[in-house]
């Protein structure tokens, strides 16, 4: 059997290999350019509008065969450098039957008004990345010529959802004026089998100094119709650690896009991320408290219906937990 240290060794020859071929292991159709420049980013005036979407989900029972599940989506305002709108976003409670989903999940979606095909299968993060993008289309319509909308991710729907949806919303935001930019915070971006970005930034430290603004064009995401998805990294603050994929539309100009982004991603808390993000994605979480409110609900609402308690515990219960407690 390999160990750890025929792990470690084949882990270093993709970490220091020298191949420079680009790729994306999670299968995106991305066409990669010959070779990546870093190239310097001029740091520009915040946009005058900025909204910011984020999702969230909890299991709150597991029951293997039956599970409840919580979702939410938050978004967040910025103007002129002050924040305007905080909305945490309604929880929605899912009943998932069986692997995949079921009639329950499925009836779940219909209800949030996705356009997905019957037969697709319904899970957890369909149910939670449909209550996002849902929200980026609104935020689209409610948002002001001129607008930068952030996306957590990439600029790509659940498989799922038909491809022909994400292009009438880009259409819909480029006849408003309103740039759609999505920004990923652990992107699979490889060159060779190593990550992309990491690599990046070492290079751009090499080339341009430590206090670098700088992106770098990677590849193109093609689509139906209209101009492709310009897939990008960047470091937007010069205190950052870290660069992070970003996504925009083809027909923007990804430096003055990213400029005026930058003036947003100057939080202390982490710097180099739209701190208008970085709230979206506070206020979209299930933190425990939350999941443990749910289930309270749950039960209670289990108890009204004529549930008997030791049919509720050994459906719920958690043996591993009861197990491992010693």
């Amino acid at each position: 059997m390999p160990s750890i240290a025929e792990a470690a060794l084949h882990v270093a020859d993709l970490l220091t290999g020298r191949s420079q071929e680009l790729s994306d292991p999670t299968g995106s159709d991305i066409t990669f350019v010959a070779s990546v420049e870093v190239r310097p980013l001029e740091r520009l005036a915040p946009p005058a509008d900025c909204w910011a979407i984020d999702g969230g989900q909890a299991l709150v029972a597991d029951a293997r065969s039956v599970q409840v599940a919580i979702t939410r989506a938050a978004r967040a305002r910025w103007q002129d450098r002050r924040c305007t709108l905080e909305e945490e976003g309604q929880l929605h409670a899912h009943v998932l039957v069986g692997a995949g989903g079921g009639a329950q999940a499925r009836r779940s979606l219909a209800e949030l008004g996705a356009p997905v095909a019957p037969e697709s299968p319904v899970d957890l993060n369909l149910l939670r990345d449909w209550s996002e993008w849902q929200l980026v289309a609104r935020s689209v319509e409610e948002a002001e010529p001129g607008a930068l909308v952030l996306v957590d991710g990439d600029l790509q729907p659940d498989w799922r959802v038909p491809a022909r949806w994400l292009d009438a919303l880009l259409t819909r935001a480029g006849e408003r004026g309103v740039t759609l930019v999505g920004l990923t915070k652990h992107s699979s971006l490889a060159r060779g089998g190593a990550p992309l970005v990491g690599q990046l930034e070492l290079e751009a430290e090499a080339a341009l100094g430590p206090r670098a603004c700088w992106w770098a064009p990677v590849g193109v995401r093609r689509r139906e119709v209209g101009p492709g998805i310009t897939v990008a990294v960047a470091r937007l603050d010069p205190d950052a650690r870290f660069a992070f994929r970003a996504d925009l539309p083809g027909d923007a100009d990804p430096a003055e896009v990213l400029g005026h982004l930058s003036a947003l991603c100057d939080d202390a808390g982490f710097p180099g991320y739209p701190y208008p993000l970085s709230l979206a994605d506070r206020l979209a979480s299930c933190p425990g408290w939350a999941r443990e409110e749910a289930w309270s609900e749950l039960d209670s609402a289990l108890a009204a219906a004529g549930v008997a308690p030791e049919v509720r515990e050994r459906a719920f219960a958690d043996r591993h937990g009861l197990m491992e407690r010693a």
